[in-house]
């Protein structure tokens, strides 16, 4: 539908730029000299695009010159925008005079999709023009495609152990019946593929509630040397157990605005992450270094291993859900595919950073600065 603005006759007025326009003022005119449309267009906050005759583009607001930087007015615009698809609609639009939306992405230099809204623009003793609005939808396609991929890979990561807890099940009901060995060796591997399901859902129920708290900055005092001391004594055994020893270097507190239970569960994740992975060969003990320093406004906390290291390739995904660098190792180490994400998702409720620096065959490091009290 077209876009008409119908005023009464004895106020008409020729809404070319500049203009003046009488407006009532206790029923005496007052003179305002406005240039209507370049203004209105520049007040929208959505790319918008005024084309007129021959397709030629008449003017376009901030976000649509930021978008095509080559934008000029007076230029074709099959010049800036190369959519036959959109161009095909804008031709449509101006022989039936009816709106219409057309979908375009963008690929290059990196892809964006877009809904165009092309309409008809009528104006009183202006000639006929096409408003073409646009509409990112990048950003609400990639959380689309993120919400799939996550309750893929979740019902991927459930339905492994299920399967095997029924297969089991199914065994010991039927051939295995009266095995007691067999017996005996099944129920400890679904005792362990359900302790697997266990961890799995306590990390998805521990991400959604760390998000659902995401805007809510923790007010703390929380010591985080208190809190590492702690974690260190509770997985000493383990440590040891996996060939890995803690070297720890911290001041006496580093008192931090913080909720000391989210950070005990970062600093968990990573002690873990690097027992996992920073492991010493059998009888040979290899350091992780953990250390905690004041900078500024910050408290430093760094956790080394000197394992096999990460390749480059991988670092910047390390904290997706679910992504793993070589999925079988790290499930049969236990792991979720969800440690580092609650990290990354406690470590933003507080206002840190988290930093991950690694080179294959150099170990990894990992980085967590929380704000100290009152900064």
């Amino acid at each position: 539908m077209g876009l008409g603005l119908a005023v009464p006759a004895a106020d008409r007025v020729d809404l070319g730029a500049p203009f003046c326009t009488p407006w009532r003022n206790g029923g005496s005119p007052v003179l305002q000299e406005i240039d209507f449309l370049p203004a209105f267009l520049e007040a929208l906050p959505e790319p918008v695009v005024l084309v007129g005759a021959g397709d030629r583009i008449l003017a376009a607001n901030k976000p649509a010159r930021v978008l095509f930087p080559a934008l000029r007015a007076g230029d074709l615009l099959a010049l800036v925008l190369r959519a036959p698809d959109v161009l095909d609609s804008v031709a449509r639009v101006r022989a039936s005079n009816l709106a219409e939306t057309v979908n375009w992405r963008e690929r290059v230099p990196v892809e964006r999709v877009f809904d165009i809204h092309v309409a008809p623009l009528a104006l009183i003793g202006r000639p006929s023009m096409l408003v073409l609005s646009l509409r990112d939808l990048t950003e609400a396609r990639n959380l689309e495609r993120m919400r799939a991929d996550f309750v893929a890979n979740a019902s991927h990561e459930l339905r492994t152990p299920l399967a095997s807890l029924l297969g089991f099940i199914e065994t010991l009901q039927g051939p295995a019946r009266d095995d007691a060995r067999a017996r005996e060796r099944f129920l400890g591997i679904m005792g362990e593929q359900a302790r697997r399901m266990s961890r799995l859902i306590d990390d998805l129920l521990s991400l959604s509630r760390i998000e659902q708290n995401l805007h809510l900055r923790p007010e703390g005092p929380a010591d985080l040397v208190s809190a590492l001391l702690h974690v260190a004594d509770a997985m000493a055994p383990l440590a040891h157990e996996n060939g890995v020893e803690f070297s720890i270097e911290a001041p006496a507190e580093a008192i931090v605005a913080g909720d000391r239970d989210e950070l005990i569960r970062v600093i968990e994740n990573l002690l873990e992450n690097a027992i996992k992975y920073g492991a010493g060969a059998e009888g040979d003990l290899r350091p992780v270094t953990v250390r905690i320093a004041i900078e500024d406004s910050f408290a430093r906390l760094t956790v080394r291993d000197h394992g096999p290291g990460i390749a480059a390739e991988h670092l910047p995904r390390l904290t997706e859900r679910f992504y793993r660098v070589d999925p079988g190792q790290s499930r049969a180490k236990g792991g979720t595919g969800l440690g580092l994400a609650i990290v990354k998702h406690i470590v933003a409720r507080h206002r840190g950073r988290l930093l991950i620096e690694s080179r294959a065959g150099e170990g990894a490091s990992f980085t967590v600065l929380i704000p100290v009290i009152g900064k």
